[in-house]
């Protein structure tokens, strides 16, 4: 058997395979409320055979999304309807698994089909929050407000109340979304944060927003179901956050009670001029923060062949691989690469709708 297709076990959770599907935002909610279009994007990767599914970066708040468009948690209504995908994509083998986040002063944009610029409230818009009163650029033009530290105690509440909600709709895999520029990260990164009270300056400073949330959340989210984030580990700017800082975050994620890092990277500004794009250009980095920081790690980013997903794994880079625009590419994606890695029964990875028939 080959590594990719080992289970992986963490805390209570046990995935069929090394396979996740990553978190990818569809701009096609309704007052943040999950439909027939998500139903069937996310149940459609659970039958293509994925060990994790992994619902789209979903706000904490209404203020918190991306766009319109996306998804959100903060009432009862989203969690009824996120249920009814989380017993769908369960029955068919997959961990369903959500990832709950504020996008702060890169909200309130137009869906990325209509230029992802800001919105203003004519528009639909709405204001926005960050660390400092400064806007991101480029399309994103709008200068936000620098929270207050009452509304960053709102804040962490927001994400305990969403962990409750995800609990409530069935999921048993929780990541936080501290990565792309969003509002964790834009603490996190001195780039954008230009505080003078204990959410700026120092290391410590910075990085307090991200490990007050992580502990609040880990008191409501059940210890026997995996806990995980997404952090962007690198700026790839001279003066941003830098690996060498993430593995220290990484280790007190780890001490905080955090059971694995998605290590991710990037888009805190516009300029991305530096990031070194290519094959598997995030592994190297995921596997030194596993090593270093001692927790187990996954990462995304031009991951799409099974012999270079195999690799990762066996090679202890990550523990399982993260798979975005190759899942579109292909839902069946873990039945292809089975039967490129030479599996017995390759079909197995599938439904019994489809396996029986492939087995002819």
């Amino acid at each position: 058997m080959s590594e990719l297709f080992t289970p992986f076990h963490l805390k209570d959770i046990t995935l069929r395979n090394r396979i996740a599907v990553s978190p990818m935002c569809q701009y096609s909610a309704v007052d943040g409320v999950p439909n027939d279009w998500h139903f069937v994007h996310l149940g459609a990767r659970a039958i293509g055979g994925a060990g994790l599914v992994v619902a789209e970066a979903t706000a904490v708040t209404p203020e918190g999304r991306i766009s319109p468009g996306c998804t959100g948690i903060w009432s009862d209504t989203h969690t009824e309807a996120f249920a009814r995908i989380v017993r769908f994509v369960e029955s068919h083998g997959s961990v369903p698994g959500i990832q709950i986040a504020h996008a702060g002063r890169k909200a309130s944009a137009a869906l990325p089909w209509e230029g992802g610029h800001s919105l203003d409230e004519s528009q639909g818009g709405w204001p926005t929050v960050g660390p400092s009163a400064e806007a991101f650029g480029a399309e994103l033009p709008k200068v936000p407000k620098a929270m207050t530290v009452e509304e960053i105690a709102d804040l962490r509440q927001s994400f305990v109340a969403a962990a409750k909600r995800a609990l409530d709709a069935g999921f048993r895999w929780l990541e936080l979304h501290f990565a792309h520029g969003y509002l964790a990260h834009s603490f996190y990164s001195p780039l954008s944060n230009h505080r003078t009270d204990r959410y700026g300056g120092s290391f410590d400073n910075r990085t307090r927003l991200l490990t007050e949330i992580l502990e609040a959340v880990r008191e409501v989210w059940p210890e026997k179901y995996p806990l995980t984030a997404r952090l962007s580990v690198t700026d790839w700017i001279e003066g941003g956050a830098t690996v060498e800082d993430s593995i220290e975050l990484a280790k007190r994620f780890k001490a905080g009670g955090l059971d694995l890092l998605d290590a991710s990277q990037g888009f805190v500004t516009p300029d991305i001029s530096k990031v070194p794009w290519g094959p598997g250009f995030m592994l190297p980095i995921a596997g030194r923060i596993r090593r270093e920081a001692n927790i187990p790690t996954t990462t995304s980013w031009l991951i799409t062949d099974a012999k270079q997903a195999e690799e990762a794994i066996r090679s202890k880079q990550v523990d399982i691989v993260m798979l975005a625009r190759e899942m579109l590419r292909d839902p069946h994606w873990p039945y292809h690469a089975a039967k490129e890695l030479g599996e017995e029964n390759p079909q197995d990875v599938l439904p019994i709708q489809y396996s029986a028939a492939l087995k002819r």
